[in-house]
């Protein structure tokens, strides 16, 4: 679990830190402490994308028991393809998926939820006309280059208790029906905390948290950090609504009477940004009505000191890992050939750095056990008649390293032909055994070549005095013929290797079978041209 649980724990690292900080600034601006939740929540979000981009260090955590989510395979199949080739792992527990399945329920719901508020919104903004009275339109000009905002849609909708920002690109202001009674003062008020949340960009901050928060759903962290984002974002306005000039007090009881009139809350308040919140609104009055709190707008320096911060607790929390690091447990595992049956009765080698060998043998159910060992690196071998040698080294570090599938390849056949001159060329022999026969062991039957051609003496290699070894690999097919054939050297002449590589190519087998199934396998041939005194 380990795996699930790190990057959850640097997150909420990160956020924790982000609302610690902010708590410890309550007696400076709202803005200030804005930003600090929401760079803390995109930071914490960066966590993962962070520790696949940055140079990772890893933590050790103490870990009792092995984790067998995930059975890493081992097989060595050096000598037939000259390269090793892990089996297929085995898949996680139930209970992984389980959570899998738990969190992407949460995030679909709450992603759905979140697309239905919007299409609500945009829903009401069609269905909602200009506003064209000049009572509006002028001020809104004028606060609009006063906020440095660009240009911003008035709609006034047919609901009356609708009153928000939204939008990015193109912002829009929903004003509730009959809007237009409303004194010049109320408009001023309303006019400037609307634009003060364009100009601080709070709705597409808002909604890139919510997304985040969508994601960490099962972390109350999130939703705290959210909420306290959202009431920050209101009171940094109501900040910007007093620096414009309007007494507390009025202020105060145009919210107040906004609140009542927009009772019960929109439907949309959670996707566009509301001037009056019932929740909060109570704490917003206390605030502003606060002349010892500070309401000057964070400057560029403490901006730019506080996002250090933040760095400075994202990037070590990215960088570093929590690493499980198990104490001494029993190395266990399965054993299987290539056809997926288990292999009982094989005996395993297990040796550490120092020489010291541990052997334990496979049950009837193909299962091995060997005593407790502690983390380090081994050399796991094993050596048994029709199976390739086994030889792989073994890092025991995380817990579910100690759980182990591994997968034997079938053996090679090995297959000597000497060709002399005084022997006739291109003789079909009667079948016999191969020189080399597989080691045949359990629950495979060996080849039987059927059909033998010999190879026939170059003329030109004959008559020159040229002898040589020519050392090819060979495939045998599941039907017993020879599927490919390659020279494994050098330093062999053209003219022999095509000799050698043209008899073989006619070679045929009976099947190799593995558990009674038709398999591949690899056969050395060495062909001798030599030329008798």
């Amino acid at each position: 679990m380990i795996d699930i649980l790190d990057p959850v724990v640097r997150a909420s690292f990160v956020m924790l830190t982000a609302l610690a900080a902010a708590a410890a600034l309550r007696h400076r601006s709202a803005g200030l402490r804005h930003l600090v939740l929401a760079a803390g929540i995109f930071a914490a979000a960066s966590v993962v994308p962070l520790s696949l981009a940055l140079p990772g260090w890893d933590l050790p955590v103490a870990s009792r028991a092995p984790n067998a989510t995930v059975l890493e395979a081992i097989g060595d199949s050096a000598a037939a393809a000259g390269a090793a080739g892990p089996a297929a792992p085995r898949g996680r527990l139930p209970i992984e998926r389980l959570v899998l399945f738990a969190w992407i329920a949460g995030f679909a719901t709450s992603a759905a939820m979140m697309v239905a508020g919007l299409r609500r919104v945009v829903r009401l903004t069609k269905q909602a006309s200009p506003l064209q009275s000049p009572r509006w339109v002028e001020p809104a000009r004028q606060l609009a280059a006063r906020f440095d905002v660009g240009d911003v849609t008035l709609l006034e909708t047919d609901a009356p208790d609708v009153l928000a920002t939204w939008g990015a690109h193109r912002p829009c202001i929903l004003l509730p029906a009959r809007c237009e009674s409303w004194s010049d003062a109320r408009i001023h008020v309303v006019l400037c905390h609307e634009l003060a949340h364009i100009r601080r960009a709070d709705w597409p901050v808002q909604i890139a948290a919510e997304i985040v928060r969508s994601v960490f759903w099962f972390n109350p962290l999130f939703w705290i950090a959210c909420a306290r984002l959202r009431r920050e974002s209101e009171q940094a306005c109501d900040d910007a609504v007093l620096r414009a000039g309007v007494p507390p007090s009025e202020y105060a009881s145009h919210l107040v009477d906004i609140a009542r009139a927009c009772r019960p809350a929109s439907p949309i308040a959670t996707k566009a940004m509301p001037i009056a919140r019932p929740s909060t609104l109570e704490w917003r009055i206390t605030a502003m009505l606060n002349t010892s709190l500070s309401r000057t707008a964070p400057s560029r320096r403490t901006l730019a000191a506080a996002l250090l911060v933040l760095l400075a607790v994202t990037i070590p929390v990215a960088s570093f890992h929590a690493a499980a690091q198990a104490g001494p447990l029993p190395f266990v595992g399965t054993v299987y050939d290539m056809s997926g049956a288990v292999l009982p009765g094989v005996t395993l080698t297990l040796a550490d750095a120092a020489g010291m060998e541990k052997t334990a043998t496979t049950d009837g159910s193909g299962q091995f056990e060997f005593e407790p060992i502690g983390p380090g690196n081994y050399v796991l071998s094993s050596d048994i008649p029709g199976f390739l040698p086994l030889r792989q080294d073994v890092t025991l570090k995380n817990p579910r390293h100690w759980d182990r599938a591994i997968t034997l390849q079938v053996g090679t056949l090995r297959e000597t032909v000497t060709v002399r001159e005084d022997r006739p060329a291109g003789v079909v022999t009667p079948a016999m055994p191969p020189t080399g026969a597989v080691r045949v062991g359990g629950n495979i039957r060996a080849p039987r070549k059927i059909l033998d051609v010999r190879p026939e003496y170059p003329a030109a290699m004959r008559d020159g005095g040229f002898e040589g070894l020519v050392p090819m690999e060979a495939q045998i097919g599941v039907d017993g013929s020879v599927t490919s054939v390659r020279v494994i050297s050098a330093q062999v002449h053209p003219e022999l290797a095509k000799a050698a590589v043209d008899a073989v190519r006619q070679w045929r087998f009976s099947p190799t079978l593995l558990n009674g199934v038709p398999v591949e396998v690899y056969m050395t041939v060495a062909v001798q041209f030599s030329l008798p005194e």
